[in-house]
């Protein structure tokens, strides 16, 4: 990887070999890191509106 520097912050930058390597790997693994990151966002966000809706009802405030 090679180091850049962006307004202060240095960011690697992959290089060519790296990014051959990435998509040697099983489309299944691929896959699979996709659906753990959107279940992950998912159930972050669950969270987040549970959160939301307990703080909403403890003040008072219902949906009917």
């Amino acid at each position: 990887m090679t180091t850049v520097t962006i307004e202060g912050v240095n960011m690697a930058k992959p290089d060519l070999k790296d990014i051959e390597a990435a998509e040697r790997k099983p489309l299944w693994q691929r896959l699979g890191w996709l659906a753990l990151i959107w279940a992950g966002s998912v159930l972050a966000l669950f969270i987040v509106a549970s959160l939301m809706r307990m703080f909403m009802n403890a003040a008072g405030l219902t949906t009917h």
